[in-house]
């Protein structure tokens, strides 16, 4: 499963001419495993959260700095959502093929259905690069922030901004 998503990443990215460094590392599996490598990458490293609504009917991919903390109960009041909470392993799968520790926005090539509103941090349009996993945590991509929000545009996953 994760070798073909992987795949599919990098073949998504070559059929939209996206330029991205592969650093390859030992698996991570969270921000602070991250900051640990010993790797040199270029701006802004992004932690990816997936949450869900209280009725578990909607469900968020939450983009952000690594060195942001989220609340919640602001973000849901931010986006006029009831509660929110992280959706479970089993939904984090059902939605965007992905297992914990791997979250990524390029999860979203498996969400067929468009169904997962995605929510990036202001804050990351103004990085020049952006770096997240292509949906296995032992390599990073970096790429260019531009080029991300042209996979994000052609993914067609609806999206927006919000202040974190």
């Amino acid at each position: 499963m994760n070798m073909d998503t992987e795949k599919r990443v990098y073949e998504t990215l070559d059929l939209l001419e996206i330029k991205y460094y592969k650093h390859e590392h030992i698996p991570v599996y969270t921000i602070e495993d991250a900051d640990k490598l010993e790797i040199d990458l270029k701006g802004m490293l992004c932690k990816n959260l997936f949450l869900r609504n209280r009725k578990g009917d909607i469900h968020y991919l939450i983009i952000l700095d690594e060195n942001k903390r989220l609340d919640l109960k602001e973000l849901a009041k931010q986006i006029g959502s009831s509660s929110l909470s992280f959706a479970s392993e089993y939904r984090l799968f059902r939605y965007l093929g992905l297992a914990p520790g791997s979250v990524s926005p390029f999860g979203l090539i498996n969400d067929k259905e468009k169904e997962v509103i995605v929510l990036m941090d202001r804050d990351i349009a103004s990085a020049e690069i952006v770096n997240f996993h292509p949906n296995v945590n032992n390599v990073t991509l970096e790429l260019s922030y531009d080029d991300f929000e042209k996979f994000i545009r052609w993914q067609k996953n609806q999206y927006s901004f919000v202040d974190i």
